[in-house]
């Protein structure tokens, strides 16, 4: 008997429909439901200079709030200093408790560029490739600190043994780091890496180094080829293809779709239960309403059809995913500082 690969739902918080979040309360409300579903994450989507607070700042605030739902931001890597953003980060997987995770986003309009005045926007290829240095440099600011480098010893008065803290020496095309970090290696060691690969720009380096890579596809076959492209330049890059999730992004407005929860629910059933893909990523038009009638109506189908979970197995977002916890990369090689 084949067994049935687990099925992997997330959904995004602010919504197709609607430019400004709202208020934080809301995103609370929101985030409680959409673990009550036990969904493996939410997303919170965010541009440079656009309306509304901060992503990663909204969900540091609602992480004290919930318990096992995973938190991902999205985080533009263009106009941002990499060194500051995977502090950022790593604090979202402490103060979450190891549920962060980022969307990596970049940012080429030019009326973004002219708000720092640093430089104009580059080409996208250009800004994925730079977003790619700095998920590459997150990853190693995260391992510059091994997981027993605290040492909180009040008698002594030693906080941190040196000798387990690793400067990351990174020069990239547009940026270099020195490190360490400031910030102790996160409970999940690397928070998951979250990349929209619709885009081709953006394929490649969701094929390098994300976790997990949103596809959008308008049959099972085009989202079956999309994964399979992605496996392959996982590979290409050296990386276990079984490390790599990915998830299929759908708009859904339940106001407009014949069929509703149900239909979707069969729609996830075929695509996801076929192989197509590792999971689904809803994009409601009005979260208020329709991801509570996907929390409310879809999610209860799948479990009836043993497709999906009824509660949490594990405590992490690597947990809920199925990743393994990576070992730090200077810990791995014994190297200096």
């Amino acid at each position: 008997m084949t067994s049935i690969r687990p099925l992997h739902l997330a959904a995004e918080l602010v919504g197709s429909g609607r430019a400004d979040p709202g208020p934080v309360a809301r995103t609370v409300a929101l985030a409680r439901l959409g673990e009550a579903a036990a969904l493996d994450f939410l997303t919170h989507d965010d541009s440079f200079g656009g309306p509304g607070l901060d992503a990663l700042a909204v969900l540091a605030r609602v992480a004290p709030e919930t318990r096992s739902v995973g938190l991902v931001p999205t985080v533009t890597t263009t106009h941002t200093e990499p060194f500051h953003v995977q502090a950022a980060v790593a604090t979202l997987d402490w103060v979450s408790r190891g549920r962060a995770g980022w969307r990596i986003a970049v940012s080429p309009a030019g009326a973004e560029a002219r708000l720092v005045g640093r430089r104009p926007a580059p080409p996208t290829a250009e800004l994925w490739q730079e977003a790619g240095e700095v998920a590459e440099v997150s990853r190693k600011l995260w391992d510059s600190w091994e997981d027993d480098a605290e040492i909180r010893d009040v008698a002594t008065g030693r906080f941190v043994d040196r000798r387990k803290l690793h400067h990351v020496n990174f020069q990239g095309a547009t940026f270099s780091v020195k490190g360490p970090s400031i910030v102790p290696r996160p409970p999940q060691g690397n928070p998951v890496t979250v990349v929209d690969a619709t885009r081709p720009a953006a394929r490649e380096t969701a094929a390098h180094h994300a976790d997990v890579a949103l596809i959008r596809a308008s049959s099972a076959e085009e989202a079956a080829a999309l994964r399979a492209e992605l496996h392959r330049g996982a590979r290409a890059h050296g990386r276990d293809p079984g490390q790599l999730r990915v998830l299929l992004s759908l708009s859904v407005d339940f106001d407009a779709y014949e069929g509703g929860p149900g239909a979707l629910a069969e729609l996830i059933a075929d695509w996801g239960g076929g192989g197509a893909v590792d999971g689904f990523h809803l994009v409601p038009a009005v979260p208020e309403r329709d991801l509570e009638r996907f929390a409310g109506e879809t999610v209860p189908r799948l479990r009836e059809r043993g497709l999906f979970r009824s509660g949490y197995a594990g405590a992490t977002l690597r947990d809920h995913l199925g990743l393994v916890r990576p070992v730090s990369q200077y810990a791995r090689a014994g190297a200096d500082v």
